[in-house]
C-alpha cells in the first residue's frame, strides 16, 4: 500500500455524498465555502437512493401554493406524538424549523423540482407535507442532487473510502485519510468535518447488540452503513443517543427484494398472515409494522388489495416495477386469493368481511372507509431493516458532543451518521424522518460550519 504525501487541503470536508452531503455541500457552495465531498461509491447514490425519496416539510413554497396550512410547530407536535415525546426536543426544533428553508434553497438555486404528494396522508403526519422529485423515486432525488453538485463544481471524489480522522490533543481533527481502488491511501487536511455518511445497519455485530428484534431480518439498506461514523466519534470522545432506533418496514417484497409502498395499506390495504389473519392496526406506521410482521409465523405476511388500490399504487414507478418482477398476484375471489395464500378459505372470508366501512373499530383500533372488492391483489412481505435513527449525539447546530455535552472542536454529523428525531424505538420513526434528518441535517451543519469559518477569517 503506497501512500500520498503532499498535502491537499480543504476547508471542509464531508464524508458521504448523499442527500446529506450532497444539500450540506450545495449550503457551503452558496455560502463561497469550498468543500471536498468524499464517496467510497463509485456513483453517490448510498441510503437516498434506496429510499422512497420523499421528504416531509412544512412551509414550503410548493406547500403554501397548493393552499396547505402548516407550521414548524405544526410538524414539531407530529415529530413528537409519533416519538411519544422521546425525540431530542433541541433537534426536532432546529430541523423542523429548518427543512422548509433547506428545501426551498435546493429548488430556488439548484433547480429541484419539489412536488407535494397529496393524495393521501402517511402515519402520523396532520396534513400534506410530503415532497418528492418528479420521479418519485430515491434514485431520482440522487440524480437531480448530483447533477446539481456538478452545475455547482463541487468537488466529489468517488471511490474515496475514509479510512481514518486525525485530531490533535484538543480533539480538533486537522486531517483525514481516504483509501483509493489501486490500494493508495492519501490525506487530505481540513478546517471542518461534516460526518454525512452512514449509520450501522449494515454492521451484524452492532445490529445485534443494538437493535436485537432485527438481528435475523433482511438488510434493505446501503452496505456502506458499517457504522464507521460511530467508531470515529467515540475514538475522539463522543457520545451516542438513540442507538436503540431505526427505520423498519413491514413491506419488503419477496423473493423480488423491493420496496411496496404503504401507502397502499393507509388507503385501505391490509396486511394478513400465513393462518388468513390480520394482526395489526396497519395504519400505525411501517417502521414498528416491520416488527410485527417478523412476529408472524415463517416471518412473512401478505398485502391484500384490491383494483381500485391497484390503480393507485400503479401510480409510484417503485410499485411498478415490483409488479413487473412478478410481485402481485391476483385471485378471483376469496377462494383464490386463500389458495395464493395457502390459508384456510373460511379464515379468509370472515377476515376480508370484516374490513367494512359499517363495522366500528376493530381489535385493533382501525377503521375503514370501505370494503375490498374481488378481484383481490396479494404482495409476499417480510419485515426489513432500513437504516439506523441513532448515532453519534449532536445539538441543533449539528456538532458532535462529548458525554457532558462539549461540543468537539470542528466535527459535525447528520443524517445517517447522527442520532435522529425518532425517539429510542422502532415505534418512533415518523414517515420521512430519514431525508428530514438527512436534508435538514446537512443544511444546518454547512451553515454553523460556514459561520465558523467566516468568523476566523474576519
Amino acid at each position: 500500500m503506497s501512500v500520498v504525501e503532499e498535502t491537499i487541503h480543504t476547508p471542509v470536508a464531508i464524508v458521504g455524498a448523499g442527500a446529506c452531503g450532497l444539500t450540506a455541500a450545495l449550503a457551503l457552495h452558496r455560502q463561497g465555502i469550498e468543500c471536498v465531498v468524499l464517496e467510497r461509491d463509485a456513483v453517490p447514490a448510498g441510503s437516498t437512493a434506496l429510499s422512497s425519496g420523499f421528504v416531509p416539510a412544512p412551509a414550503t413554497r410548493v406547500q403554501k401554493a397548493a393552499k396547505v396550512e402548516d407550521s414548524p410547530e405544526l410538524f414539531a407536535q407530529d415529530i413528537q406524538h409519533k416519538a411519544h415525546g422521546q425525540a431530542a426536543p433541541v433537534l426536532v426544533k432546529a430541523y423542523s424549523e429548518a427543512i422548509g428553508t433547506a428545501m426551498d434553497d435546493l429548488e430556488k438555486h439548484h433547480h429541484i423540482p419539489w412536488q407535494l404528494l397529496d393524495q393521501f396522508l402517511y402515519p402520523g403526519h396532520s396534513v400534506h407535507r410530503m415532497h418528492a422529485v418528479p420521479e418519485k423515486t430515491g434514485e431520482g432525488l440522487m440524480t437531480r442532487l448530483r447533477a446539481a453538485a456538478d452545475a455547482a463544481g463541487v468537488v466529489v471524489l468517488t471511490q474515496a473510502q475514509v479510512t481514518a480522522l486525525h485530531a490533535d490533543d484538543t480533539g480538533r481533527i486537522n486531517s483525514l485519510s481516504y483509501s483509493q481502488p489501486d490500494g493508495a491511501t492519501s490525506n487530505l487536511n481540513c478546517d471542518a468535518v461534516i460526518l454525512a455518511c452512514n449509520g450501522f445497519g449494515g454492521n451484524a455485530d452492532m445490529v445485534k447488540q443494538h437493535l436485537p428484534a432485527m438481528k435475523d431480518a433482511q438488510y434493505a439498506g446501503h452496505v456502506g452503513n458499517d457504522g464507521s461514523a460511530v467508531a470515529w466519534g467515540l475514538q475522539l470522545g463522543a457520545a451516542l443517543a438513540d442507538m436503540g432506533a431505526y427505520q423498519g418496514h413491514g413491506s419488503w417484497a419477496i423473493p423480488q427484494g423491493s420496496l411496496i409502498s404503504w401507502a397502499l395499506m393507509m388507503e385501505g390495504g391490509v396486511q394478513i398472515n400465513a393462518l388468513g389473519q390480520r394482526f395489526h392496526d396497519e395504519t400505525q406506521g411501517y417502521s414498528e409494522a416491520a416488527v410485527q410482521v417478523l412476529n408472524q409465523p415463517e416471518g412473512v405476511a401478505w398485502n391484500v388489495f384490491d383494483n381500485q388500490l391497484l390503480r393507485f399504487a400503479q401510480d409510484f414507478p417503485d410499485f411498478v416495477a415490483a409488479q413487473a418482477a412478478g410481485a402481485v398476484k391476483s385471485a378471483a375471489d376469496v377462494a383464490s386469493l386463500a389458495a395464493i395464500v395457502g390459508c384456510p378459505v373460511e379464515t379468509l372470508a370472515n377476515t376480508l368481511s370484516a374490513v367494512n366501512p359499517n363495522n366500528a373499530k376493530d381489535a385493533w383500533g382501525r377503521t375503514f372507509k370501505r370494503a375490498l372488492e374481488a378481484p383481490f391483489h396479494a404482495i409476499k412481505v417480510t419485515g426489513a431493516l432500513f437504516h439506523t435513527q441513532g448515532g453519534l449525539n449532536i445539538n441543533g447546530q449539528c456538532q458532535v458532543l462529548k458525554p457532558h455535552g462539549e461540543p468537539l472542536p470542528n466535527l459535525y454529523a447528520a443524517g445517517g451518521a447522527a442520532r435522529g428525531v425518532s425517539g429510542a424505538e422502532v415505534w418512533g420513526y415518523l414517515s420521512g424522518n430519514g431525508l428530514l434528518s438527512a436534508i435538514a441535517g446537512g443544511h444546518i451543519a454547512a451553515l454553523a460550519v460556514a459561520q465558523t469559518i467566516s468568523e476566523k477569517t474576519r
